[in-house]
């Protein structure tokens, strides 16, 4: 892949990767709730989900969701009630000082970051956007398919430990129970309006 389109997909990736949406909401609820590094392998589950869907995309199974709109209305659906129970989640966590050691029990899992890619409608577009507009032809099929796998995983890695960071440091300037409440609140109906964005 040359260098300019390389670049141009770097673009791309990176304002799909950076701007607000469910991936970026449960990283900064993460972040605040938990802590930086407590919050990694959410994070990495995120990543990893993404490049199992690039994976998915390339092989063909992407290209179902464009022969049947029914599948994607299932996807819709379904990362939409995910997105709820999230979002209920995140609003109703209790209140846990992030210095005590105790803690909240545990940051969201490893692997519900992953699963969250398979029925998150803004990752999907995100990979077949790339995969269409950057994927070569023929034998340099494959090597574009590790280019795009490259720049995936980079602007995932940087977005998210920009928004692990910033979630991180909200946790450190929120010392009352009440503002923890407001937050949570608040980042529960956020990861909640994400389901708006999903149905636009």
């Amino acid at each position: 892949m040359e260098l300019g389109l390389f670049l141009s997909m770097l673009g791309f990736l990176w304002v799909a990767a950076i701007t607000p949406g469910p991936n970026n909401m449960l990283l900064t609820a993460s972040g605040a709730n938990f802590g930086f590094l407590r919050s990694l392998p959410l994070m990495i589950g995120i990543m990893l989900g993404m490049q199992l869907m690039l994976v998915l995309v390339a092989s063909g199974v992407g290209s179902l969701l464009l022969l049947y709109p029914s599948l994607h209305l299932i996807l819709k659906i379904a990362g939409s009630l995910y997105l709820l129970w999230l979002a209920w989640k995140i609003a109703t966590a209790a209140y846990e000082k992030l210095e005590t050691g105790d803690g909240p029990q545990s940051p969201m899992p490893f692997w519900q970051g992953g699963l969250l890619q398979l029925v998150n409608p803004k990752a999907w577009l995100m990979v077949l956007g790339a995969v269409a507009s950057f994927s070569l032809a023929g034998a340099a099929y494959q090597h574009s398919i590790l280019a795009i796998a490259l720049g995936l995983f980079s602007v995932n890695l940087v977005s998210g430990i920009v928004w692990l960071g910033f979630g991180s440091l909200i946790g450190r300037i929120l010392r009352s129970p009440r503002a923890w409440k407001i937050f949570n609140l608040a980042m529960g109906v956020l990861t909640a309006a994400c389901v708006l964005l999903i149905w636009h």
